[in-house]
């Protein structure tokens, strides 16, 4: 059933002092209906027992046995939640993360006011496990390979309510995690990943399953996600309120769309929720012996032989689609070997080394082509566009260990500014001043200027280099890639 926005949202209009003491319409603390307080968490779920690996086409086992007990301090977890400490701490997290507003439009710098006025009010709230959660906002970003993958953004109220009740479940269900699981977890990255898978792969495991689990915050389902939360909290108002943030809905086009299955992504407990429902796939593939690396649902599975990994494909996909209900992309699963794979923008040379995926190398160069354009006026404004993601790819993709790639494009970026500088200055009689200008010899650059080749294949011309060295670059902010 779907709702209209204005039933959800009760903004206040006054923006004087005294209004903004009373503005609870930023966020509306509503009762929970009796059938979302009744709703049940715990369904029938029996363990299937575990078979062999080479079981053909019979049913794959469900995962170990887990213990049910629920491990000690978890009976009063909601009053470690609602402390106004921890929620305080998840404030400063929210804030410093900044994001964009819920539907309700309240932003992070109106945050610490709110909740200053109205903290008390918060905690008890989630105590009494009467405070309901807003609708998340439907924003679509571009995936790196093509489409549109959806998120979906909480308010800033609800971002700081599951910031608190991550800073509690984390230490509860962290440490039942595989080590080789490295999402999302404290003290594992995406560095981390890639170096396990090249570990299998320099032990000579020269085939990969690579999984790709479509849509996968999207569809998981939310009675086996609850009964695996279920089982490490005895506290009923914790998994009820989680329940309450999968069921919110979605704000699309005016209207609150129901969620009836998914995790939706923008919110801070959305990556841990991803890793309980998939420790059911680790702890799968843990007991049948495979070395594998998994970061949230990309899932790398390491075998000796092209057969092996055809037959644990086939398994894998089975297990996933027949016991967790999820869906596995076809067309970008497969078997092969390392160097012919991406993973988390690697891949794994034959010879064991790592370097930046073909993949990642052209995606940087588009990237670099949509933002390197003249409109910023100068080329200084062009290159302080740059900037952060020239950083942050440096940061993130130093970890090669074929320097020479970031040597490359380092130098791509800087023709492909001199490219458009030529460019800019268009005529003849203009091109021959600069270069003349900027100390060029102009028995060298009178044919540069007049010359009729492109923009393109001059910037590599030795006058132009003269008029645009590197060292212009470096001042005008220009950071490099490659750093020794």
């Amino acid at each position: 059933m779907q709702k209209s926005a204005e039933g959800i949202l009760r903004c206040g209009t006054d923006a004087s002092p005294k209004a903004r003491t009373v503005r609870s319409g930023y966020y509306d603390f509503r009762l929970m209906s009796d059938m979302q307080q009744k709703r049940q968490l715990e369904l029938p779920f029996s363990d299937a027992k575990g078979e062999a690996r080479n079981t053909g086409d019979r049913a794959e086992s469900l995962m170990v046995n887990e213990t049910s007990e629920h491990p000690a301090g978890t009976e009063r977890l909601m009053e470690q939640v609602a402390n106004e400490g921890n929620l305080l701490r998840a404030m400063d997290h929210v804030v410093s993360n900044k994001g964009k507003p819920g539907i309700d439009g309240m932003t992070v710098y109106d945050l610490e006011y709110w909740m200053k006025e109205n903290i008390a009010d918060l905690s008890e709230t989630l105590l009494q496990g009467k405070y309901t959660p807003q609708p998340v906002r439907r924003v679509e970003i571009s995936k790196p390979d093509g489409g549109k993958r959806k998120l979906g953004i909480p308010t800033v109220v609800d971002r700081v309510v599951q910031q608190a009740l991550l800073q509690k479940l984390q230490p509860i269900f962290d440490p039942t995690f595989s080590e080789h699981s490295h999402g999302f977890r404290p003290n594992h990255s995406a560095h981390n990943a890639v170096s396990e898978a090249q570990s299998f792969v320099q032990a000579g495991r020269e085939w990969v399953v690579d999984i790709d689990l479509e849509k996968f915050f999207d569809r998981v389902n939310h009675d086996m996600l609850m009964v695996r939360v279920a089982r490490k909290v005895k506290d009923k108002r914790v998994p009820r309120l989680i329940r309450a943030y999968l069921n919110a809905g979605v704000l699309e086009d005016g209207l609150v769309h129901p969620t009836t299955e998914g995790t939706p992504q923008g919110g801070p407990l959305s990556p841990l929720l991803s890793n309980i429902f998939l420790d059911d796939l680790d702890k799968e593939l843990e007991r049948r012996g495979h070395r594998f690396v998994r970061y949230a649902d990309d899932c790398n599975i390491y075998v000796r032989t092209e057969k092996a990994a055809q037959r644990v494909l086939a398994n894998v996909t089975r297990f996933i689609e027949r016991k967790l209900k999820l869906k596995v992309n076809k067309e970008k699963s497969a078997a092969g070997k390392p160097s012919e794979r991406k993973f988390l923008g690697f891949t794994i040379r034959d010879d064991g080394r790592r370097q930046i995926s073909a993949q990642s190398m052209k995606r940087y160069r588009q990237r670099i082509k949509e933002i390197a354009r003249w409109k910023f006026g100068s080329l200084k404004a062009i290159i302080e566009h740059l900037r952060p993601i020239l950083i942050g790819w440096r940061g993130y993709y130093r970890f090669t260990e074929i320097p020479g790639q970031l040597t490359d494009l380092e130098g791509w970026t800087r023709r492909r500014l001199r490219h458009l500088v030529w460019r800019h200055w268009k005529t003849t009689k203009r091109r021959f001043k600069e270069l003349v200008r900027r100390g060029v010899n102009p028995r060298q650059a009178r044919p540069v200027a007049g010359s009729s080749k492109g923009p393109w294949s001059l910037s590599t011309n030795g006058a132009i280099h003269k008029a645009l060295p590197n060292k212009l670059f470096e001042r005008l902010g220009f950071p490099p890639l490659c750093v020794q």
